[in-house]
């Protein structure tokens, strides 16, 4: 039985002091660049980190209790998590998307999704090989393949056949459609073919 489901997030801060609150971003930032002399358009650049466990995730971490809100508390597991590099910006209460509770481990997760200059991207990503966990609890920094190849697979659909932490996966595509990024008929190809996935993968462990 599922034990994770959606929750306001004026909800999820009365929730008792037995819960833990998690908090992680998605950074992205527009990005003019082209691919094979200008046959492929980048358009944006969205981060995601490799993990510990050999996921992908957003980058983030639980929150400390002292911290006056989430937002000061996910800035400082990211300056942990990515380094110095982060020092350009905030993530603000008006940079929250969501937030999910889980009954049973007591873990309600929010997200949040932060645009930057492509300059601080960059900085982000040459700082991280400097931060505290870096190398620990986060292996890597990866850049999100947002384009199709002509073979149908390569690029994005590709990308999503990794193994991904929680529902990080469903979550990079539902920002990248609202964010329009993804136009809703890719989205929902992808996320079809996401289901196609998991229904093959479930087969092959039985």
């Amino acid at each position: 039985m599922a034990t994770t489901s959606k929750i306001e997030l004026e909800d999820a801060l009365a929730l008792g002091p037995s819960w833990r609150h998690l908090c992680y971003a998605m950074l992205y930032a527009p990005n003019p660049g082209t691919l094979f002399g200008g046959r492929v358009l980048l358009s944006y650049s969205v981060l995601m980190s490799m993990r510990f466990d050999g996921r992908l995730g957003f980058p983030g971490g639980f929150v400390d209790d002292r911290s006056p809100s989430l937002e000061e508390g996910l800035n400082k597991e990211l300056l942990k998590k990515l380094g110095e590099g982060v020092s350009t910006f905030n993530v603000l209460s008006t940079d929250y998307r969501s937030s999910l509770a889980d009954s049973k481990s007591k873990v309600v997760a929010h997200f949040y999704v932060k645009c930057l200059t492509l300059e601080q991207l960059q900085t982000v990503e040459a700082s991280a090989p400097r931060a505290k966990d870096y190398g620990l609890e986060v292996l890597g920094l990866v850049r999100v393949p947002l384009y199709t190849l002509r073979d149908g697979r390569g690029g994005l659909p590709a990308f999503l056949e990794n193994s991904f932490i929680g529902v990080a996966r469903e979550q990079l595509l539902d920002a990248l459609q609202d964010l329009g990024i993804l136009a809703p008929e890719t989205a929902s190809d992808l996320k079809g073919r996401i289901v196609q996935l998991k229904q093959t993968l479930r087969l092959i462990g039985t």
